[in-house]
């Protein structure tokens, strides 16, 4: 699980550690300087994979950016198939303008 810096919470990362899941939550800065402040008494910090939450990121500005499009926001269609033809258009358009941009949109990292 990924989540923000809101959610590193003590209590947050026992409850997900007692369900055995492996968490990726960055520390906030005033808990790291306390950390370092305190030295040895300060205790190990969390594990955080840095690659794994840029990867986080990348998914949330995707679904982000789908979101300007109002057709899906609202859900304007009633059956499926027209639901998804409208997800494909907006993936399509935001392909062509990431290729228009000089960005490769199979780069994903």
């Amino acid at each position: 699980m990924t989540g923000d810096k809101a959610y590193s919470s003590r209590a947050n990362r026992e409850a997900l550690r007692g369900k055995r899941i492996r968490a990726t939550i960055p520390g906030p800065d005033d808990q790291i300087a306390d950390r370092k402040r305190r030295g040895r008494r300060g205790g190990r910090p969390p594990a955080f994979d840095s690659v794994d939450y840029r990867r986080r990121n990348q998914v949330e500005r995707g679904f982000n950016r789908r979101k300007h499009w109002r057709g899906p926001a609202t859900r304007f269609d009633k059956l499926g198939i027209n639901h998804q033809a409208t997800l494909d258009l907006i993936e399509l358009l935001d392909w062509l303008r990431a290729v228009s941009d000089g960005h490769d949109p199979r780069d994903r990292t």
